[in-house]
């Protein structure tokens, strides 16, 4: 496994290694021992499968509040997305900034997003599915958001024909200076 740091120290890279032949492959996309040697010691408690038919999806900009805040780690095993990690932590050298990975099936990239991060991808072509581990459960009453547009973030999302298809609920989230909840 390797783990590459990125602009915002606490967002991480893993790339599992990958063994292939002329069958396929076969990868441990997850192995708590490698994770603890890494020093990356978190207790996943729920895995997670996203299906987006379009290319153009976007999904967030979503997080939990304590006590189900959770740390994620997105992959991607069909198509490839553009995740999207920002910092909402208020005390935080790089609160409001954000950290934009491409993952794909292809590429084998995985985006470990801690406590503390709104999270949201957008699909870059169609047929894409998404799979998440998460250290806690989901909780609809411990479900927040920040606006996925919001020009104080300033994501450069990629701008499919139309805009963006989005949920009901990820076009009414407000904006960063607005929210309320957030990471101290």
């Amino acid at each position: 496994m390797q783990v590459e740091e990125t602009a915002i120290p606490a967002v991480k890279i893993v790339t599992p290694k990958k063994h292939g032949d002329a069958r396929g492959f076969f990868s441990e996309v997850y192995n708590r021992a490698d994770w603890d040697k890494a020093a990356l010691p978190l207790t996943f408690v729920q895995d997670n499968h996203s299906y987006s038919a379009a290319k153009g999806v976007l999904r967030g900009l979503h997080f939990q509040t304590p006590p189900f805040a959770q740390d994620k780690l997105v992959r991607v095993v069909r198509g490839a997305i553009l995740d999207v990690a920002v910092d909402i932590r208020r005390s935080s050298p790089t609160f409001g900034r954000h950290v934009a990975v491409e993952l794909s099936a292809e590429n084998w990239r995985q985006l470990l997003i801690p406590i503390g991060f709104a999270h949201a991808f957008i699909t870059l072509e169609p047929d894409v599915e998404v799979l998440y581990k998460t250290t806690a459960p989901y909780s609809a009453a411990h479900d927040r958001g920040v606006a996925w547009d919001d020009p104080g973030i300033g994501i450069a999302w990629p701008s499919p024909p139309g805009g963006p298809v989005l949920s009901d609920k990820d076009r009414k989230w407000p904006r960063l200076k607005d929210a309320p909840d957030l990471f101290e």
